[in-house]
């Protein structure tokens, strides 16, 4: 990079791709990177642009990144934009964990003939498994779309979908009225689920690190993801409230529809909260520029390869054990011990403090580096789920919410709050949605769809002992270690950057 232009960012975060760059978008970057750098106090206005992303320009790439303060005035003059991805990831998870929390209290009595038996249980774990398969289609053409006429349209499309799905499942008849139609009809319904959370994740984490200013792109893509963890609570509290509202029978006959019949409220409220979002600047510049890609996906295939990788491998632990303890626990505890409240409990405590945790992960990221804390986070995951299934065996389940604020709220938080940022930084501007959609939503196929179910066939397959479970995600936690150590990092990589745009104009 010796003979790069005065002013232009290092571009060697990730491997060049072939073919010409453009001799524009040096200069250009470097002035969005000054004026967002204006937007954080204490930073000095025409100070000479830092080339590390990672920290606030007009400081050297080893100084400090921005404090709590300067975070604070950044958060508040972003807030529209950071309550957009908050809020629809909010109605998108909590239609999503809605649907987890169901299928292992409801549908396997109510959509399957088998009754409550482990095959009627693995049946209705595999219409949770399905909608997984789905995410990567629903990233793909998301993604496609999203590089090349902006982000915010394919978010207030992925928003309508998931809502119509999620109350749809809600007027649905059982098994006992409609035969097997009730299946397809649920499956059906599923589909679109994970068509619109391919679509929604990988749109919002990049609409929020792209508005963010250097040093605090953690910090920003963590709105996106602590969506995820007030929707998880909403649809437990909500869930926990109506069963505690109705008997046994009636929560079975119909008091579990309520929850998602609410769903339709809430997608009134996120539709009124994102349409006044706009796309970032940077990304408008590139599109203005026509640098955006003809085949995105296939670029990124071609030309960012080990981002997609990463990508894939940090989906592996995190998603694994955030449906053991949120999803398979719920059946485990219930079949072992007979009780499943204090799983309930626990997963809301654990669901509060993330929402305060998350941020907190995302701001320490942009101070120690992203890849150090998903490393260190997934080893301890690996070896956190052997002395877990321990406890559900034999321990007081009254000390249940003490044991999930360490799996949920440090191990698996740490590694989730900060994961925005860390995919974002692996894929330049005109690639970013397809890429992050892409490696995202494969890993979460990979692992998170088909944990519940592959965990319940583990367990019997062992006699019902959990060691092979166990066994299986100390694998996870493996392939998570080593695909964190191959990540790129603005933070720990000092004054390297993501690449600039380096598409062909597309065709008039």
């Amino acid at each position: 990079m010796g003979n790069a232009a005065p002013g232009r960012t290092d571009e060697t975060l990730l491997p060049r791709p072939a073919g010409p760059v453009p001799a524009s978008g040096g200069h250009d970057d470097a002035a969005r990177s000054a004026a967002a750098g204006a937007q954080l106090p204490g930073v000095t206005p025409g100070a000479p642009p830092c080339s590390d992303p990672g920290v606030p320009l007009g400081t050297s790439s080893t100084a400090a990144p921005a404090t709590l303060r300067a975070a604070g005035a950044a958060v508040r003059s972003k807030k529209r934009v950071l309550a957009a991805s908050f809020v629809g990831t909010t109605i998108e998870w909590y239609d999503f964990y809605l649907y987890g929390a169901a299928a292992a209290l409801v549908f396997n009595h109510y959509f399957f003939p088998q009754g409550s038996g482990v095959g009627a249980v693995i049946a209705s774990f595999a219409t949770f498994a399905i909608a997984f398969f789905f995410r990567p289609l629903g990233g793909i053409v998301a993604g496609h779309l999203g590089d090349r006429i902006g982000r915010k349209a394919l978010l207030v499309a992925s928003l309508l979908a998931m809502g119509l799905a999620t109350t749809a499942i809600g007027l649905l008849p059982g098994f006992e009225r409609i035969g097997w139609a009730a299946v397809v009809l649920l499956v059906a319904c599923r589909i679109l689920q994970g068509l619109s959370a391919g679509m929604e994740w990988g749109g919002s984490a990049v609409l929020s690190v792209e508005h963010a200013p250097s040093g605090l792109r953690g910090l920003f893509g963590s709105f996106t993801q602590v969506g995820s963890a007030a929707g998880m609570l909403l649809s437990t509290a909500f869930f926990a409230v109506v069963q505690a509202a109705t008997t046994p029978e009636q929560f079975q006959a119909w008091g579990w529809r309520v929850p998602f019949l609410f769903s339709a409220v809430l997608v009134v409220i996120g539709l009124v909260i994102r349409a006044g979002v706009t796309d970032a600047e940077e990304f408008r510049e590139v599109r203005a520029e026509e640098k955006r890609a003809v085949s995105p996906v296939r670029e990124v295939l071609r030309e960012y390869p080990r981002g997609v990788i990463v990508c894939i491998g940090q989906r592996m632990v995190q998603p694994a054990i955030f449906s053991i303890l949120t999803v398979y626990t719920l059946t485990y505890v219930t079949q072992h011990r007979g009780q499943s409240q204090w799983v309930m409990v626990s997963i809301l405590i654990a669901a509060a403090v993330g929402i305060v945790g998350g941020p907190l992960w995302g701001w320490l990221s942009d101070r120690v580096g992203r890849r150090r804390i998903s490393g260190i986070a997934a080893a301890l995951v690996g070896v956190f789920v052997w002395p877990y299934f321990l406890f559900l065996d034999h321990g007081p389940l009254a000390l249940l919410p003490f044991v999930y604020l360490v799996g949920l709220a440090v191990l698996h938080d740490s590694i989730y709050g900060p994961q925005a940022a860390l995919f974002a930084e692996q894929f330049p501007v005109h690639l970013r949605y397809s890429g992050v959609s892409l490696g995202y939503q494969v890993g979460t196929i990979l692992s998170g769809g088909l944990t519940p179910m592959i965990a319940a066939w583990l367990v019997a397959r062992g006699g019902g002992t959990p060691w092979l479970l166990c066994g299986y995600l100390s694998v996870l936690a493996v392939v998570s270690v080593v695909t964190a150590r191959m990540a790129r990092d603005s933070v720990a990589d000092g004054a390297r950057a993501v690449p600039a745009a380096v598409a062909a104009p597309v065709p008039a």
